[in-house]
């Protein structure tokens, strides 16, 4: 139901990647942006279904459906074969899992890489079948070059298969799985060597405060483990189950390179990130950036809930966990609900509707994107441009001005002769942009006595995107 609300920023972002390729000349900027296979999805979907916001997410919801197959099959490997349909509801319980499949972004295929990586490095582990092997290396080096800051999983996978070897639990010796990572290693030195050089300008796009201990613990999902443990507990206490012993004595080795796993999955991603974050001060700590993760928060709740519910009972409560989290999660006021709560298309038809009654009206445009400073920014920016990749995928009518990320001395030269130009002759003028930048230049020209007396009015409301309009006492259309 969210598909066909409006792109967010990024979105956006992945819209000017398409129309005008990963070596468009503005991306010097910001040379991560394109680099990513994922924009070869939106790319494929556009040449077959069009362009529209349903046909650039329709990937994503696809890919989303195939990484809960694997899911389930992967908590059916390593915690009990009914866990399968609980694991996956768990994933659905969580909102960040929900938004990769309504999201135009690369986030919704590293979650489905990672996890068939992991299946198919189990199941090679398994049964030494060439054919999983060659899957694993494949969806293993494809997941860095989804996105340069899923570094992390790879100590998962390195961390699993060495307790497998250390356990003997594997039909595998040292040298072929030894063969196996030195072939996915060379694989990953392209991605590497392009990572270490981006590593260098970390610091010019950071984006978030550096994390603080709160925003660890609410990223690993305790409340989500919590409940399903401890309810399940409450439960099997109340009817009295009988008590469940999941794993054998015989099958304890198995257990504790599952739990190695699951662990690892759930935790490393958000721990690698928040550690790097603290120790180089730029900040890598976005929920998005952790969402591949959350499979392994998923299926630590289910192994939580596996020690107290009997092999009988795991269907009805797995239907039971599916309406509840079908009734807190769903959207019930709404019909078609928001992906994102950012209405770019309504607030430029809403501009191009003032223009359509004064054509040439100044609309003074903020860039979203923390890299649209000086000196790369300039009153110029040649246009298409990808500081400025919202304009064409939602156009409007009227002079676009465009305004750097946040305030400089450059910034207020360009807007004071702004101010002392077109706006005067215009009589009205439009601020267009994120929240926290029309904010900033709503209240510089607020101040400034020659506006001292002009209406002010914000028209929307459009979620995080503002549209503030000014208005010279007594202009008439």
């Amino acid at each position: 139901m969210p598909l066909p609300s409006s792109f967010w920023v990024d979105e956006m972002a992945t819209a000017f990647v398409v129309h005008q390729g990963p070596n468009h000349p503005s991306f010097s900027v910001a040379p991560q942006v394109p680099d990513s296979i994922y924009y070869r999805l939106p790319q494929a979907a556009e040449s077959l279904f069009g362009f529209s916001e349903i046909s650039y997410r329709l990937p994503s919801v696809f890919l989303m459906g195939l990484a809960l197959f694997f899911i389930a099959r992967l908590a059916a490997r390593l915690i009990a074969p009914e866990a399968a349909w609980f694991a996956a509801f768990a994933c659905l319980s969580m909102r960040g899992f929900n938004d990769q499949a309504a999201d135009a972004r690369p986030y919704a295929l590293g979650t489905c890489l990672v996890a068939a990586s992991l299946l198919f490095l189990i199941r090679w582990l398994d049964a030494d079948h060439w054919w999983d092997a060659a899957l694993f290396v494949l969806c293993a080096a494809l997941v860095w070059r989804v996105h340069l800051l899923f570094w992390p999983f790879y100590i998962v996978l390195a961390l699993y298969a060495l307790i497998r070897l250390l356990r003997h639990e594997t039909r595998n010796g040292w040298f072929p799985t030894l063969v196996i990572f030195a072939l996915l290693g060379l694989a990953l030195i392209p991605v590497l060597l392009d990572a270490l050089h981006l590593f260098r300008q970390a610091t010019a796009h950071v984006i978030v405060a550096l994390p603080t201990f709160r925003d660890l613990r609410v990223s690993l999902k305790f409340g989500l483990i919590l409940i399903c443990g401890l309810g399940a507990f409450a439960l099997g206490r109340w009817f009295r189950w009988p008590r469940v012993h999941t794993f054998s004595i015989s099958t304890l080795g198995s257990v504790s390179s599952s739990l190695v796993l699951i662990a690892a999955w759930w935790l490393i991603q958000p721990l690698a990130l928040f550690a790097v974050s603290r120790v180089t001060g730029s900040s890598m700590f976005v929920a998005r950036y952790l969402y591949i993760g959350l499979p392994g928060a998923a299926l630590a709740a289910t192994l939580a809930a596996s020690y107290f519910i009997p092999p009988g009972l795991w269907k009805p409560l797995t239907l039971a966990f599916a309406v509840g989290a079908l009734l807190m999660l769903g959207q019930w006021s709404q019909l078609w609900p928001v992906h994102h709560g950012s209405d770019w298309r309504l607030a430029a038809q809403t501009i191009d509707e003032w223009a359509a009654r004064d054509p040439g009206i100044p609309v003074l445009c903020p860039s979203p994107f923390i890299e649209a400073r000086p000196p790369v920014w300039q009153p110029a920016y040649p246009l298409p441009g990808f500081l400025y990749s919202h304009l064409p995928v939602y156009p409007f009518r009227g002079k676009a001005y465009l305004v750097p990320f946040d305030d400089s001395p450059e910034a207020e030269r360009y807007v004071t002769s702004l101010a002392e130009g077109p706006i005067p002759a215009s009589g009205r003028f439009l601020i267009y942009g994120g929240s926290g930048s029309v904010r900033y230049w709503r209240n510089w020209f607020s101040v400034r006595p020659e506006f001292s007396t002009w209406h002010r009015e914000r028209l929307g409301p459009f979620g995080d995107v503002v549209v503030e309009l000014f208005e010279r006492p007594g202009r008439i259309i």
